[in-house]
């Protein structure tokens, strides 16, 4: 496949993907977005809605309107910038809440500030396209929340949850998947995408400094400098609780912690991260199917393969991948790419209803999950075509 042709595909992609959400998903009664549509393609009614699709959301459509130039992108990330805005944020604590009802009244009220970072960088992106000086300062208010409650001044990092009220709760996890622990790669990858969006459109020095410390904290404690795998659970002083190799995850850092350190544009850090980007796409390697998709999991107690192929390592595979092939122009990872490209294609994508599936197993069956949902979101698959739309010359 010629880089012409895959970026026409990419266009055509994106677009099919922002169609697919401003016509299935916004929610004309109770306002905002739908909070879940299934495999079938069939709106669940009066489901909760999550603050972090709704955040997904925002940062999709605001960060496609430049390239689409479509006004109704425009419009929908405003709508999700004043859903947000008037539903999710807690003006009492000053806060997020993890979820909502339909008729927009709190329903899971804690404080998981993997939620916050992703408000924040929905946030920066509307702010970028609007100007909108309440989305900024919105931003800001919950970066500065995140620095007063959730860092830890003694052993560095950053805490996963509070309650509503910023006390210690027991349930830390994301998902009842995820070890509860205190310490998590997941949530330190996405506060510092958050923070490096929020610094590209807020030049403050500070915030610059918190990025650095960042980034040079996940080198030390996440990234395997031996594997080129990540370490993905820590108690608060750092003792690993070993789990799971999660290829989608890898490849995501791989190529999200690189960009940030472009943003900061610190040359030291720069340096280090482009290393590790190539050679944690390396590892990821190892969970590539002879058909070119990714696998989910390798389960590391047992080394049991989860034979299961969801749509967002795809996506991220794709970005990450294509970076190595900038870093070194090397055919083998463009070539990665493309096979991938070709994979998503034949099984994820829903050439009858829009979107992707959540993903396959190992007999290529699909997976009955969300086609929309507290997970499912546009975010992953939107910004593989926009990162390699922009890349791809």
């Amino acid at each position: 496949m010629s880089l012409n042709l895959l970026k026409t595909e990419l266009h055509e992609e994106l677009n099919s993907i922002l169609d697919y959400w401003e016509n299935n998903t916004i929610d004309y009664k109770n306002g905002g977005f739908v909070g879940q549509i299934d495999y079938k393609n069939e709106i669940i009614l009066n489901t909760e809605k999550g603050s972090v699709l709704n955040a997904r959301i925002l940062w999709t459509f605001s960060a496609s309107y430049p390239v689409t130039q479509n006004e109704n992108h425009k419009k929908i990330a405003e709508r999700a910038f004043e859903y947000l805005s008037a539903h999710f944020y807690d003006t009492k604590f000053g806060g997020l809440f993890w979820s909502i009802n339909a008729d927009t009244t709190p329903k899971d009220t804690k404080n998981q500030i993997y939620a916050l970072a992703f408000a924040i960088y929905g946030l920066s992106e509307f702010y970028a396209i609007s100007q909108n000086k309440k989305a900024l300062e919105l931003a800001i208010s919950l970066y500065q929340q995140i620095e007063k409650h959730s860092f830890d001044k003694i052993n560095n990092g950053y805490l996963e949850a509070f309650t509503q009220d910023w006390q210690p709760i027991d349930d830390l996890r994301l998902s009842e998947k995820d070890a509860n622990e205190k310490k998590t790669m997941n949530t330190h990858l996405h506060i510092v995408e958050g923070y490096a969006n929020l610094y590209k459109v807020w030049k403050n020095e500070q915030l610059k400094e918190v990025i650095e410390n960042l980034l040079l904290t996940i080198e030390k404690h996440f990234i395997n400098i031996e594997t080129g795998h990540l370490h993905l659970f820590f108690d608060e002083n750092w003792n690993e609780n070993a789990d799971v190799i999660s290829y989608g995850h890898d490849i995501e850092a791989a190529w999200l912690l690189l960009q940030c350190a472009e943003i900061i544009e610190n040359k030291e850090i720069i340096d280090r991260f482009q290393k590790y980007a190539v050679q944690i796409a390396d590892a990821t390697t190892e969970g590539i199917d002879t058909d070119g998709g990714l696998w989910y999991e390798l389960e590391l107690k047992n080394n049991h393969l989860i034979k299961e192929k969801h749509w967002w390592p795809q996506s991220e595979l794709q970005i990450g991948f294509y970076t190595a092939y900038q870093l070194t122009g090397d055919q083998k990872y463009l070539d990665v790419v493309t096979k991938n490209w070709e994979f998503t294609k034949k099984h994820l994508i829903d050439h009858e209803n829009g979107e992707w599936f959540w993903g396959i197993y190992h007999d290529y069956t699909v997976m009955k999950k969300d086609k929309a949902g507290f997970w499912k979101c546009p975010y992953h698959n939107g910004r593989a075509c926009l990162e390699l739309i922009s890349r791809i010359p």
